[in-house]
This record gives C-alpha cells, structure tokens and sequence, in this order.
C-alpha cells in the first residue's frame, strides 16, 4: 500500500551517512509518496531535525558519525517522538537485538530492496500508534484507580466524620462535581482536605 493512498501523508526523515544511500532513499520515498521532510548523514544532527520537524517516521543508519543509529534511536523513542526503522549492513542477531532494545519498529539490511522499503515504514509507524494508543490507555487506567482510590478515602472520611452511609457519601460527592462542574478527584480532595462538608 502506498502512502498517498492514506489520509495525512507520513512525514519521514533519513539519516544514512552514506551519501548515495540516503539519495535513493529519499527518492524512493518521494515516488511512494511520503513527505521527507529532512536529511543527514549524522546521527547527533537526526536528533535535532527530530524535534524541529516532528515526523512520523525515522529512517536510521546504524552506523553515522555523532551519534550512531542505536543511541539515535533510543533517545527518539524514549521521548515517544517518532516510529523508528533501523537500516544496517549488519544482520546478525545481537545488531537485532540492539535495535529492538532501543526501540526500532522495524528494519532492513542493506542493500535493501525498494519493495521492503514501504512494509517496513508502515509497520514502524502502525506499531508506534499501537503502542502510543495503549500506553494512553494504560495511563487512562491507572488515573482511574487513582480517582477511585481518592473517592474511597472521601467515602470513608464523610462516613466517619458525618455519619453518612456509603451510597449517601459517594451521591454527595456525584452530585457535588455535577451541581459545581468539577471532577469527582477535585471534590474528594476537597472533603479530604476539610475544605468540603455536607
């Protein structure tokens, strides 16, 4: 599947410091469609055009000067910034390895073949959706706890303190965030700090 074909056209940057490489592959992007928004031959010099440009996708040769493609790699993917694809000469298991440990959503050894090119960006850049989606959602989850956690303790504190029952605690809590507009974790807070009584 080609990238024209999608909605918002991915956003790619190539860092290969092989000259001849790195043309083709930006050649080979553009007639497939993705927007290659920058390039270098230098890993330091991938991690600032990372953060000016804000792309999709990383293209990333292992071996650059600066910074070479796995610390590259490990740093864009620590901060969530963008899918990775490692491209290497090396296709032993432990350059694998090293490249999945730094957070690669895929790769390809050269010399690549054009039709490995497309499969491997799109895996990258579905997987780092996939993966960005369900770190949301276990952050969703967790926050959920949390405010759950909070109304027990409110719960408890307004049984204690004002003689409500449990189902009289959580309405005046439920009903408190709907009347004034607020979160239920802001009104537990509230009570739990003494500034809120029924």
């Amino acid at each position: 599947m080609s990238a024209a074909g999608s909605v918002a056209t991915p956003r790619v940057i190539v860092a290969e410091d092989e000259a001849i490489i790195r043309l083709d592959l930006v050649e080979s992007l553009r007639a497939e469609g993705y927007d290659v928004v920058a390039e270098t031959g230098r890993g330091d010099e991938a991690l600032r055009l990372v953060e000016q440009h804000a792309p999709d996708v990383v293209v990333l040769d292992i071996k650059m000067p600066g910074l070479d493609g796995i610390e590259a790699a490990t740093l864009i993917t620590g901060e969530r910034r963008a899918a990775v694809v490692i491209l290497t000469a090396f296709s032993q298991r432990e350059m694998i390895d090293a490249a999945r440990d730094a957070g690669a959503m895929a790769f390809l050894v050269k010399p690549y073949q054009r039709d490995e090119l497309v499969p491997a960006i799109e895996l990258a850049i579905a997987r780092f959706r996939e993966f960005n989606a369900l770190e949301g959602q276990v952050a969703d989850l967790e926050d959920r706890l949390e405010v759950r956690k909070l109304v027990d303790r409110a719960k408890g504190r307004l049984i204690d303190t004002h003689g409500l029952s449990e189902s009289e605690s959580f309405s005046f809590i439920q009903q408190t965030a709907m009347s004034q507009r607020r979160t239920m974790r802001d009104v537990a807070t509230d009570v739990l700090e003494a500034r809120l009584a029924p």
